[in-house]
């Protein structure tokens, strides 16, 4: 991970999306939500947010990488910065390839397979992310940022605002004071002011 695995940019621009996405999605004939995932240094996604600057590939640091890979097949360091110079450029099906083969190399880095299940997302894939999201789950079982990562998911991904919560919630539980739990817990005051009794 870049500084410490993926980190949610869920902040009150994020907020704003996640209520009029809840108060939208009651209405016939909405479009799918906008993309809410993004790693920590990369904008969110989806048609609502204003327009970013397009996401550019790192060559240099990408071949530089691709040295070490190729004169190092066990190298998993190497191939999670790699996921990480594709996932920064937007090129998810590209990250996701060096997650996965990160992943076979250390099963067990639960950093990495959270930002497997963000990738997934961002290929419109949110069963497959969540499905990762459970093995990350299983790895660290209190990861404060695959919980909310969880959260996002069903959320926007599945509409399942209760499990949504309830993922949510967990995190305010096991971290109130870190970024996560800050983030959840506006997360979940967002949608408590969206939909009074609607959710847990």
């Amino acid at each position: 991970m870049k500084t410490e695995s993926i980190l949610f940019a869920i902040g009150g621009m994020l907020f704003g999306v996640i209520v009029g996405w809840i108060i939208g999605a009651q209405q016939p004939g909405r479009l799918g939500a906008p993309r809410a995932v993004a790693q920590d240094t990369a904008p969110p996604a989806g048609g609502q947010q204003p327009q970013q600057q397009a996401a550019v590939l790192d060559e240099g640091r990408v071949q530089a990488l691709r040295t070490i890979v190729d004169s190092d097949p066990k190298n998993a360091e190497a191939r999670v910065q790699l996921g990480n110079v594709y996932f920064d450029a937007e090129r998810y099906k590209d990250a996701i390839r060096w997650y996965e083969e990160a992943l076979q190399l250390d099963p067990k880095n639960v950093n990495v397979s959270t930002d497997l299940g963000v990738s997934y997302y961002y290929i419109d894939n949110p069963d497959r992310a969540l499905k990762q999201f459970e093995h990350s789950l299983s790895i660290d079982p209190r990861h404060t940022k695959t919980l909310l990562n969880q959260g996002i998911v069903l959320a926007f991904g599945k509409q399942d605002l209760d499990a949504a919560t309830a993922s949510w919630q967990k995190v305010v539980e096991l971290a109130p004071n870190s970024q996560e739990g800050q983030a959840a817990r506006r997360a979940l005051d967002s949608m408590k002011s969206a939909h009074p009794g609607g959710t847990q």
